[in-house]
């Protein structure tokens, strides 16, 4: 049967498929129901053993966002102030020559390689960005990574050797569980893999246990709850630290796994006394020592903290002394406590050394790489500061940083200045526009599926692939084949060289392994396979394909022992690096709070800024409003609207007066500001850019990008809309900024 002859069958008449969502980290398993190419019904999958049918809004509208009339189809080039359609070879070749044109004018230094969050979710995005980095020769890389989860990594790597081992909640069997800076019912878990996280929190309490919330916002998690307590926001690490100081001070110890540092910790702590952070984090000193003592007397118990932490200004110090808090309480690798899961595949991703950061530092700010990657927030310093090593030319893949990362307008512009950029991405959006050349890959239900990274980070071992559903167009090119491409490109080959040998030399990984034994016609599947059979059950992709709703793998166990990579063999509860930074925290407590600070928010029907084009997830609670306490809103005099400003900008926002959130807090939800993009429903519900608010502040060990306790103030505003707009661009009518020649707007 021919390609033709097989891609008509698959797409003639009404059939069942099923699919791992790729949109967040909960991995639910679908059950599709299409017609022709074009799916009619998307529900969640009963038979898969991890998601037991569950999905929630955004799994539900895959279909529509697959589907996305403006979704790229082929290659855009630019020509002179417009784009026009290209084909892949010619595509291809001005790649070459632009790439190749930079490094014989200024250096690899001169290039930069960004990776945004959707690359976590495909195959290929995992599999070849490691590749095509290296291929690039260059120490400016950037990733979503920086943005939300760089802290957790760092700790990690500092406490047991493995940044890549991220310890999660065993929510089946805790007793209780201690949630902060996340809204797991919203986000449906991050840095935690547990779908129907919602229902699993309900099962938790009705075998009698306790979750309690630690938040500046009452989340639709913390409503779930047995008990909410609202905190200042970036003083979480304070907290934590004073409930460490509660059960050393008073003997509350239970350490089950070997450690180091117990007496340089007890001494970190001291000062932290509950007296002490009380009047900083806003939590009384009583409640904060039944919060410890509630921990420490429970059977089993497991802390959980995420975004809300991570992207403070302490946010590696918290994500360590969670995991202290776990290992003092006797619940750190074991069951009920918190636990890493055991993928299928083998993990080549880790190094098998100790974790070392800092190997070298970034041109204009001095700041450390972590992981091989300089902090986000300043690869705008990076291409904006001129002298040697700036950078000219930028590869991007799967990212929106003018709205992701922070001085999002500052970026905006400085994009306009490069001499070459490319970018793999199916939109033209607020930083596509800026390129060269954008390669767009398949549709979502085009390409295969399995979630190398994801299964890192599951509360149950739990496997399952998902074969493409639809073919490939004649003359489209996959994923794998856009990626393989540009690495070889970025290493000298040219853009006519053949992609097949990448793939052939990853293979050699596998010792002993035959290809010919490989199931797969391309390059992720065979990889995929190989990672399968020296994996740590022996499984195959053949396998995976006779279990096309999932294969379970059974409840976590524990791992410490082969996790641990420090030089001394134990769990470091002090780490150096963190406790030297401690003296940054005590020096925060000493400063005047800020009047008014700013949060991010998460919304269930959203995740990244692609998701804003689709109508049904848009409109309802997943609006760009700016909540605020109605105590604010009287004492500052506001209206329906406001201006809010900070250090590096400032926005006019529509307001949403609510108590669930502190007095003296408020609160923009990311990925909005949709004002010169090709995606049409998103530019007709623009909202605002948070990061027009947010500077290059970044969490000091991690490199992460600071976006909660931002210091704003908000002031009444009373201009119309056309006098706004006038005020911020000097001229009526145009929302987007001012670019120079040959860059011209989109069509």
């Amino acid at each position: 049967m021919t390609v033709s002859q097989e891609a008509d069958r698959v797409l003639s008449g009404t059939r069942t498929a099923y699919r791992t969502c790729p949109l967040c980290e909960a991995v639910c398993g679908l059950r599709l129901t299409l017609d022709g190419d074009r799916v009619t019904s998307v529900t969640g999958d009963p038979d898969d053993p991890f998601s037991r049918g569950y999905m929630c809004p955004k799994g539900a509208s895959l279909g529509r966002l697959d589907e996305d009339p403006d979704r790229l189809t082929g290659p855009m080039v630019r020509d002179g102030e417009s784009w026009r359609p290209a084909g892949w070879d010619e595509a291809f070749a001005i790649v070459a020559r632009g790439l190749e044109g930079v490094i014989a004018a200024h250096g690899r230094e001169a290039l930069a390689f960004f990776y945004g969050n959707p690359t976590f979710h495909t195959m290929a995005g995992v599999l070849y960005r490691g590749p095509l980095a290296m291929a690039l020769g260059t120490r400016n890389v950037f990733s979503a990574s920086t943005i939300d989860q760089m802290p957790k990594h760092v700790a990690s790597g500092l406490m047991t050797g493995d940044p890549w081992a991220v310890a999660v909640p065993d929510l089946d069997r805790t007793d209780h569980l201690l949630i902060i800076g996340a809204n797991p019912a919203v986000s449906n878990g991050s840095l935690c893999a547990a779908p129907d996280f919602v229902g699993r929190m309900r099962r938790l309490r009705e075998r009698g246990g306790r979750i309690v919330v630690i938040d500046p916002r009452r989340t639709r998690t913390a409503e779930l709850a047995d008990e909410h307590v609202f905190v200042r926001p970036g003083s979480d690490p304070a907290l934590l630290f004073a409930m460490v100081h509660t059960l050393l001070a008073e003997d509350r110890v239970t350490i089950r796994v070997p450690v180091a540092g117990l007496d340089r910790l007890r001494e970190l702590a001291e000062p932290f006394t509950p007296e002490a952070v009380a009047p900083f984090c806003g939590v009384e000193p009583a409640a904060i020592r039944r919060l410890a003592r509630e921990l420490a007397s429970a059977r089993t118990a497991a802390v959980y903290a995420r975004i809300g932490t991570c992207t403070a200004e302490f946010g590696t110090l918290a994500q360590w002394l969670v995991d202290v808090l776990n290992v003092l309480a006797g619940n750190f690798d074991r069951a009920g406590g918190v636990m890493y899961a055991k993928p299928a595949t083998a993990e080549v991703h880790k190094s098998p050394e100790p974790y070392v950061g800092g190997r070298w530092t970034s041109r204009v700010k001095g700041f450390p790489e972590t992981l091989g990657e300089f902090p986000a927030a300043t690869m705008v310093d990076e291409i904006a500061e001129p002298g040697p090593g700036q950078i000219k030319a930028l590869v991007i893949v799967a990212g929106n940083p003018v709205l992701s990362i922070p001085d999002g307008g500052r970026l905006d512009e400085a994009l306009a200045g490069l001499d070459f950029m490319v970018a793999v991405d199916p939109y033209l959006n607020e930083t596509t526009r800026h390129a060269d050349v954008i390669l767009p890959p398949p549709r979502i239900l085009q390409m295969p599926h399995y979630d190398f990274l994801i299964s890192t980070i599951q509360v149950r071992n739990y496997s399952r692939y998902s074969p493409a559903v639809l073919p490939l167009e004649p003359g489209q090119r996959s994923e794998a084949e856009i990626m393989e491409r540009l690495t070889l490109i970025a290493m000298g080959a040219g853009p006519e060289a053949d992609p097949s040998g990448l793939p052939s030399q990853m293979l050699s990984m596998f010792p002993g392994l035959e290809p010919d034994q490989l199931d797969g016609d391309d390059g992720p599947d065979r990889l995929l396979d190989a990672m399968l059979r020296f994996g740590p059950y022996g499984l195959s992709l053949a396998q995976l394909r006779e279990h096309p709703n999932g294969l379970d793998l059974g409840p976590l166990e524990p791992r410490l022992p082969e996790i641990l990579k420090t030089p001394s063999g134990l769990v470091e509860l002090a780490p150096e690096p963190l406790a030297e930074d401690t003296g940054r925290l005590r020096a925060a407590m000493s400063r005047p709070p800020a009047p008014m600070v700013l949060i991010g928010r998460r919304h269930l029907r959203s995740n990244n800024s692609w998701m804003h084009n689709v109508p049904r997830l848009i409109g309802g609670t997943n609006r760009c409003t700016l909540q605020i306490h109605p105590a604010d809103v009287e004492r500052l005099g506001l209206g329906d609207r406001a201006r809010i400003s900070s250090a590096s900008g400032d926005l006019v926002v529509e307001l949403e007066p609510t108590d669930t959130i502190m007095p003296g807090v408020v609160s923009l939800p990311h990925g909005w500001g949709h004002r010169r993009t090709g995606q049409k429903v998103a530019a007709g519900d623009a909202g605002v850019n948070v990061n027009e608010l947010t500077g290059g502040v970044v969490d000091v060990p991690s490199g992460n990008a600071v976006f909660n306790g931002v210091p704003v103030a908000v002031e009444p505003h009373n201009l119309s809309t056309l006098e706004e707009l006038e005020r911020r661009l000097g001229r009526p009518g145009d929302p987007g900024p001012r670019r120079p020649p040959g860059h011209g707007d989109l069509p």
